[in-house]
Order: C-alpha cells, then sequence, then structure tokens
C-alpha cells in the first residue's frame, strides 16, 4: 500500500462516516465553530490589548530610551532626571536626546461639557522623536501657546473633534484641559489603549503650562536618536556605563517588551484571555470527544469487520484521527469568517486594532486540529472492543 493510500482511505472512510449521519456532523460543525469562535475572539483581543498598549512605543522613532528603572508602564510613569537628556550628548554617536513627558488629566467635552480622562503626551514637536500620523501638518501650529492637537482616534465620548474643527474653516477649537483652556489647532492618529481612551499631544512648554506640578528638572522618558550607521548595542552599553543607577538604558524593542510585560504579568487581564481560550478548546473537544465516540460505538461492528478481513488498529486509528482532521476543518472555516466579520465589528465599536492576521489563523487551526486530534485519540480507546471474536 502506497503513502498516498494509507492517508487517502481512512480519509474516505471518515467522511462517508461522517457524512451518513447529517444532524450529529452538523452538531461536530457546530462545536467546533463555537470553539474557533471563542480562541480567536480570546486572542484577538489580547493581541489588542498589546497593540493599543504599545502604540505610543511604537510610534516612537528613536533607537535607546532612558527611563525609570521603576516606571511599569507608560501611562504610570516615574520621573528621572532631566539632566540625563544632557549627559548622553557626551557620545559623539548620539544625534538627539528629546525628553518626553506623559500624564494624563480631564478633558470637557466641547459637545455636551462632560468630562474624561485623557493621555497628555508633551514633548518638542520638531524634533522628529515620534511618528504620528499628522504631525508633521500641526508642528509649526503646536509651537504656539496653549495650543494642542487631538488624537482623531480618540473614542467618540470626547465629542466631534475633528467635525467642530472642520466646521471653524481652519480657526483653532477651544477646550478645556484640566482648569486651563487650550486651543485645538489639529489632529493625530494614535489610537486609543486599555490605559488610555485618548490622547492629546503638545509642545514641551504648553506641558507644563498644563501641568504646573511637574518640575521642569524632571521628565518620563528620554527619546534618542543615534548616528546614522551607529551601532545600537556599543551605544546602549556606553551609555550604561556612563550613567547613574538612576535609569534604564533600552532599546526601541526592549522597551516595546517593557510595557507589553506590564499587561502580562502585572495584570490579571493577559492571564483572562488565555483562561478563556483555553475554556474554548476544552468545550470544543468534549462536543468533538462526544462526537467520536458515539460514531465508533454505532460502527463498531464495522470495525470489527475490518479487523476480521485484515485491516489493523494503525489504519482503523488514521480513521478516527481523520475524522477528527475533517471536522477541525470544516468547523474552522467558518469559524475564521465569523471571527473576522466580529473583529472588524467590534473594531469599529471600540477602535481597538482588532484584524484577522496570517499567523493567528495558522495558530488557531493548529490548536483546533490539536483539540480535535485529542478528542480523536481519546475516542480511540472504544476501538479495542471491536474484536472480531466477540462481535460475530
Amino acid at each position: 500500500m502506497t503513502l498516498a493510500d494509507r492517508i487517502f482511505l481512512p480519509l474516505r472512510l471518515a467522511w462517508r462516516q461522517l457524512r451518513a449521519e447529517k444532524a450529529r456532523l452538523a452538531s461536530a460543525i457546530a462545536g467546533v465553530m463555537f470553539a474557533c469562535v471563542l480562541v480567536f475572539m480570546q486572542l484577538g483581543f489580547r493581541a489588542a490589548l498589546f497593540d493599543s498598549a504599545t502604540s505610543l512605543i511604537s510610534a516612537m522613532r528613536a533607537e535607546v530610551f532612558l527611563i525609570h528603572p521603576l516606571t511599569m508602564a507608560s501611562f504610570r510613569p516615574e520621573p528621572l532626571p532631566r539632566a540625563r537628556a544632557g549627559q548622553v550628548l557626551a557620545l559623539p554617536e548620539v544625534m538627539q536626546a528629546t525628553p518626553v513627558y506623559l500624564a494624563q488629566s480631564t478633558w470637557r467635552s466641547p459637545e455636551d461639557g462632560s468630562r474624561r480622562t485623557i493621555q497628555l503626551i508633551g514633548f518638542d514637536v520638531e524634533a522628529g522623536a515620534m511618528a504620528f500620523t499628522g504631525l508633521e501638518h500641526v508642528a509649526a501650529a503646536l509651537k504656539q501657546p496653549d495650543s494642542a492637537a487631538f488624537d482623531l482616534r480618540s473614542r467618540p465620548e470626547f465629542g466631534p473633534v475633528q467635525p467642530m474643527l472642520e466646521a471653524l474653516g481652519g480657526r483653532p477649537l477651544p477646550v478645556q484641559v484640566g482648569n486651563r483652556r487650550l486651543d485645538v489647532v489639529g489632529t493625530v492618529e494614535i489610537g486609543p489603549s486599555f490605559g488610555a481612551d485618548g490622547n492629546l499631544v503638545l509642545n514641551e512648554t504648553n506641558f507644563h503650562r498644563l501641568v504646573p506640578e511637574r518640575p521642569f528638572s524632571n521628565t518620563d522618558l528620554v527619546a534618542i536618536r543615534l548616528q546614522p550607521g551607529s551601532d545600537i548595542a556599543a551605544v546602549q552599553a556606553q551609555l550604561r556605563a556612563l550613567l547613574p543607577q538612576d535609569v534604564a538604558v533600552l532599546t526601541h524593542p526592549e522597551l516595546v517588551a517593557w510595557e507589553r510585560r506590564y499587561w502580562e504579568t502585572a495584570t490579571p487581564i493577559g492571564f483572562i484571555f488565555g483562561f478563556g481560550s483555553l475554556m474554548g478548546l476544552i468545550v470544543g473537544m468534549v462536543i468533538v470527544y462526544q462526537i467520536l465516540f458515539s460514531d465508533i460505538a454505532n460502527h463498531l461492528r464495522e470495525y470489527a469487520t475490518l479487523k476480521a478481513i485484515g485491516y489493523g488498529n494503525g489504519y482503523l486509528s488514521r480513521s478516527v484521527l481523520s475524522s477528527a482532521f475533517i471536522l477541525a476543518l470544516l468547523g474552522f472555516i467558518p469559524g475564521a469568517v465569523a471571527s473576522a466579520l466580529l473583529y472588524d465589528v467590534i473594531g469599529q465599536a471600540t477602535f481597538l486594532p482588532l484584524g484577522m492576521t496570517l499567523d493567528r489563523g495558522l495558530t488557531v487551526f493548529g490548536l483546533i486540529f490539536g483539540m480535535c486530534a485529542a478528542a480523536g485519540l481519546l475516542a480511540m480507546r472504544k476501538l479495542r472492543d471491536a474484536d472480531p471474536a466477540d462481535m460475530f
């Protein structure tokens, strides 16, 4: 028997058995589809959490960063001396060091006057340390006193800022942030996260006017841009030797991982999404196991007949695993389509970066097939009862 026959013949037998009882097949597909959608949604929410939480960090153009070693997340920074930004300029490889200030304040909606917490991001907007979409168009206007740029992707509860700006015909939109009046002179695109529903970008001077209690001698983050062709790892080592122990020197990937690690380990959110995925797989495995076990029990005489005419346990086992593969495939396809549609609906409602990716699709299919295969392996124990001597 060729390799193709060893695979195709059990697969054909499994398909005919499943197709013979359409109601049971539909129930099995629905169970696998349910598990597939649940796993897709849990993994999608988990990825959206990390992507949104690191969107601010990911938008930074610098190669090396200074933060306080006790800083857990960007929305909860510990201050570090601003003087460290000047010290790093001692290295010839350092082209620029930009202090970045982060804080939260209250935003009063220009539409209905309601208040919401908003993230403030202050820095030298002409330094090129940030890659926010639209920043280059408002950088010059942000140098004006008491001016700010509103994050266009903030949640709608902050008010229809973009339509109101368009209605003003290029004039700034007056708003209240904290206890100070600001002029919104344009928009950028950053996106909300689990730590902030909206963002406001300001020049360094305007940030200190809005948050006067923050001493000018401290900052929250220093973005360091290097000369083209510099060895990032070597510069990082030199900075660690040069600077005191009150700062942590991180590369851009390390800073993203630092932020991600907070949400993975310091909050229960990552665990909850992982646990939800596990529960979906367990529920789906139980459903598939019941279907395969019942199928084997109902066709035990037929399996015994196959054994009597020379088919071994290996062939029968491949037939059961083929059934598991078919159920995984038939449940995965509609589950993936439904999940992609749900991603789009939920992404528009929550403004989170939800979207179907090839890597996630392959991961979920592997998990679903593993779930069905595990159920098949458990159900195969019933094949031991298919003894021709006992059946006839």
